[in-house]
């Protein structure tokens, strides 16, 4: 599951009001390379939680020189992209769970794949 993806997911069980963000208990994270492509990050940005997105590099270590918020101009700032770019594509969490930040539920992140359906009792 890259990061991108986390930024946004949120718990839907039943009586859940605030399930956003997941926190992310990993086992098992992988950095892969993946191409840089500077005008999809650029249009991403604004559409990211980035300081959820800012907490989660740092629990799993990838944190290291991303700002408070993006700058302003990013688009044209190539280094920022790049940094960007390591952490919503290349980080990926393998192995471990997405928990509720209201009900503790956890939801099974297996082979990079986030399982949020939902058990009967909580739908």
């Amino acid at each position: 599951m890259k990061l991108l993806t986390h930024n946004m997911l949120t718990s839907h069980v039943k009586g859940v009001k605030n399930g956003f963000p997941l926190r992310i208990l990993a086992r098992k994270v992988e950095v892969r390379q993946i191409d840089f492509n500077p005008n999809f990050i650029t249009r991403m940005i604004p559409r990211i939680d980035w300081s959820v997105l800012r907490a989660a590099a740092e629990n799993l270590g990838h944190g290291q020189g991303l700002p408070e918020s993006p700058p302003e101009e990013y688009e044209s700032q190539e280094d920022f992209l790049k940094s960007a770019h390591h952490v919503l594509m290349e980080v990926e969490v393998l192995e471990g769970d997405l928990e509720c930040p209201e009900s503790g539920r956890k939801f099974p992140v297996t082979e990079g794949i986030p399982n949020m359906l939902l058990r009967e009792d909580e739908v």
